[in-house]
């Protein structure tokens, strides 16, 4: 049996926060851990711990929901936004929002944005017996990616990056390009890491694809791919790229 997830509901408005807590109580290993009317009470329900995922709002009395969720520790919990506002859904996920639910929230997309939040949270199990070992997690041979013909198998090798783009992601390889239910995350704990790198908030890059390096104003590089697709890399991770390769530092590595 799994451990409960604890979900603290974050909501200015009586009814909102009722109807979540209704269709919380439906659900299998779910537990509400509390409820949060503003930015103030969230920060100080998930500092008092006990708390893995946040549903919470984005116009609340103070701080909005994206100002606390900026303020939440690192390793916190995982936000699940709530909201009757579609237009901060790229800016929810850019902070790196796990799941955008707009209301009025239904059961069934509620129990898939709290999925996605229990794959990102570290088991809280008891240490694995002579008798039960781990697996240790192997990514995969072929990597399943569904689409309307059905399930399409595609080995690692052939991946040459993943983007997301409003709240989906693609994934580009040389048999075509799929849309996928998986998040950046997840797709990185599936793929090899020695060839998948995480080179934007908003892209996942298997260098072995990569031609060419141009370097940006920023500090940062446009990757171009063999099939000709741009991948911006992050200043950061430029950084990373370069140690990795083995090149001089530029300036900006400096400090």
């Amino acid at each position: 049996m799994r451990e409960p997830l604890r979900v603290l509901i974050a909501d200015d408005e009586l009814l909102a926060r009722k109807r979540l807590s209704r269709l919380l109580a439906a659900l299998p290993d779910v537990s509400v851990c509390g409820e949060a009317v503003d930015g103030d009470s969230v920060l100080a329900a998930v500092r008092a711990g006990g708390v893995d995922v946040v549903l919470l709002d984005i116009h609340m009395p103070g701080l909005s929901g994206l100002d606390a969720m900026g303020l939440l520790p690192e390793g916190g919990p995982h936000v699940i936004f709530c909201t009757a506002h579609a237009e901060h859904a790229v800016n929810a996920f850019e902070h790196g929002a796990v799941d955008y639910v707009l209301k009025p929230v239904e059961a069934a997309r509620l129990q898939k944005a709290l999925e996605r939040a229990r794959a990102r949270l570290p088991a809280r199990v008891k240490a694995p017996t002579a008798a039960a070992p781990a697996a240790e997690k192997q990514p995969l041979a072929r990597l399943p990616i569904p689409t309307r013909q059905g399930l399409v198998l595609v080995s690692p090798d052939a991946i040459s990056h993943a983007s997301l783009e409003d709240e989906l992601v693609t994934v580009f390889t040389a048999q075509g390009d799929f849309l996928t239910d998986f998040t950046l995350n997840e797709l990185a704990d599936k793929l090899p890491p020695e060839h998948f790198h995480r080179v934007h908030r908003r892209a996942l890059l298997n260098l072995s694809h990569v031609t060419r390096l141009e370097p940006l104003e920023t500090g940062g590089y446009l990757a171009r791919t063999a099939r000709g697709h741009a991948v911006e890399v992050s200043r950061q991770s430029a950084r990373e790229l370069r140690r990795m390769l083995g090149l001089r530092k530029g300036a900006e590595d400096e400090g």
